[in-house]
């Protein structure tokens, strides 16, 4: 009999003897209190701390668990070891029949863990009958817990108690029912999916992370392919030419890249993550399903760790929160995820979003010749040498260089203000469908790199009212502003007169 029960019988005796109508109403209020108040207010006393799950084969409880059975309305998942214990490290556990999937290991992990020692928060109820109404006609889950020694434990979880932070819990050939913490328990509901690692290809450590050495991007929507390759010239501190971007763009036109806008194209991969994942050991079908069979975008990124990764796109798709998604696959995986387009970018991207719109990217001090035709104006041929006496050729100023201009001195700072004009140009979008107008250009200015040993010409074309047409040796390649290629005459026209430049236009 229990306590509770005892104490109401005492309490009746005692007051039979006070007088009849009393005793009456106290015994009615008790007979009242429902079963589920009494178990309440048992569990608030007594059962916290009673070991549920142990190595019943141990001498002290303790042992290696070797297998969960869990079973839940999703599904059934059976977690194994995939590392054994050593004595410093803890087992490890992967899921049997998906040990080629990339898991959340540490997920999986509780559920061995946080069934090994389980502990109790309260009883609820003993020698119960109606487990019903704690969740069990319709479990949560039901794990068998195995351990290496042979002996195991079957628990049976219910509804969330009351009290959010407990669970009711229920071991199998007991009629006890317990709660136990909720945050040990949650897991077990959990379907497949739950515990597929979100992460498509790992982040390597900064110590084992590779060049990137090439990006390719090739998508349905686009007659051309976005190429991106690693600038070996970055390798060389002493090079103060392009931009700090590590990668240079060579299709569809060369072009130099923002560091902040491309660095999520080159090395995006690395680390990308799924919003969901959409399946798992997929089969042709379902790769047709997702529209990967025919992918709308692929990406090839090639390392110089010899590894080439290839990352297959689906057009993209709208949810009901009209945010915009792909499904996406690693070649050679076996699982399908969901990834936002905005993580995944390559699907939209275009060669303008990534491109530095810097129409000259060479160190004043690496160029030896520049010669600059303007309409209208004389030829200007600078010609640029470093003084025999520079000892520190790592911060190099004016001083250091002889400059002369159709063959006479010139003063070198007014020749690098000018050249720091230059370098001010912004391409506003590219010109790739354009042709060579047959027209004489506005502006052309030609330049010699003695650091790179390469010569490059760049034209400018009257194409529009508002617009000029940028070709570089003899290929469209931009658009930007007429006014600026208007400032250019103007500033060649103050090159002698020793004028201030203009530096802005509209």
């Amino acid at each position: 009999m229990k306590k509770a029960a005892k104490g109401i019988i005492g309490l009746s005796a005692a007051l039979v003897v006070l007088g009849g109508g009393l005793a009456a109403l106290k015994l009615t209020d008790t007979d009242d209190q429902t079963e589920e108040e009494e178990s309440s207010s048992v569990s608030e006393t007594s059962g916290s701390g009673i070991t549920l799950v142990e190595d019943t084969e141990s001498s002290d409880g303790t042992g290696t668990v070797s297998r969960v059975n869990v079973v839940n309305p999703s599904g059934e998942l059976n977690v194994i070891i995939a590392t054994e214990a050593t004595d410093d490290t803890s087992a490890t556990y992967t899921l049997e029949g998906y040990e080629d999937i990339s898991l959340n290991t540490s997920v999986v992990g509780t559920l061995a863990n946080n069934a090994d020692g389980l502990t109790s928060q309260s009883i609820v109820a003993e020698d119960c009958t109606d487990t019903d109404k704690y969740g069990f006609d319709e479990p949560q889950a039901t794990v068998e817990v195995i351990y290496e020694s042979g002996s195991s434990v079957t628990f049976i979880i219910g509804d969330i108690a009351p009290t959010s932070s407990e669970t009711y819990l229920m071991i199998d050939g007991d009629d006890t029912v317990y709660t136990v913490s909720t945050s040990t328990m949650s897991n077990y509901s959990k379907e497949l999916f739950d515990f597929v690692s979100t992460t498509i290809l790992e982040e390597p450590d900064d110590d084992d992370y590779p060049v990137v050495n090439s990006l390719r991007i090739q998508r349905d929507d686009i007659d051309y392919d976005i190429y991106l390759e690693y600038d070996t010239k970055s390798d060389d501190v002493s090079y103060t030419g392009g931009t700090s971007a590590t990668h240079v763009m060579m299709e569809p036109t060369f072009a130099y890249l923002s560091v902040e806008d491309s660095t999520t194209i080159t090395n995006g991969m690395f680390g990308l993550t799924a919003s969901e994942i959409y399946g798992v050991h997929v089969g042709e079908a379902e790769i047709a399903e997702a529209g990967l069979s025919e992918p709308f975008c692929t990406v090839t990124m090639s390392c110089d760790d010899g590894n080439d990764y290839v990352l297959y796109m689906s057009e993209p798709f709208t949810d009901e929160n009209a945010d915009k998604y792909h499904y996406v696959m690693l070649e050679g995986g076996n699982v399908i995820y969901t990834v936002s387009a905005e993580d995944a970018q390559w699907g939209t991207v275009m060669p303008i979003d990534i491109a530095s719109k810097i129409l000259f990217g060479t160190y004043v001090w690496n160029i030896s010749e520049m010669t600059v035709n303007c309409s209208g104006l004389d030829e200007i041929n600078f010609e640029i040498t470093m003084k025999d006496d520079v000892e520190d050729t790592d911060s190099l100023s004016s001083d250091d260089f002889n400059v002369t201009k159709n063959g006479s001195v010139f003063d070198a700072e007014r020749y690098r203000q000018f050249y720091a004009f230059l370098v001010q140009a912004s391409a506003e979008d590219f010109a790739l469908d354009e042709t060579v107008p047959d027209e004489d250009p506005m502006v052309t200015i030609e330049f010699y790199d003695s650091y790179t040993n390469i010569s490059e010409t760049v034209e400018f074309y009257d194409y529009s009212s508002l617009t000029a047409l940028i070709v570089v040796d003899g290929e469209c390649k931009f658009f930007c502003g007429k006014s600026y290629v208007e400032t250019i005459i103007e500033n060649a026209e103050r090159i002698d007169t020793g004028e201030d430049y203009i530096t802005t236009w509209k």
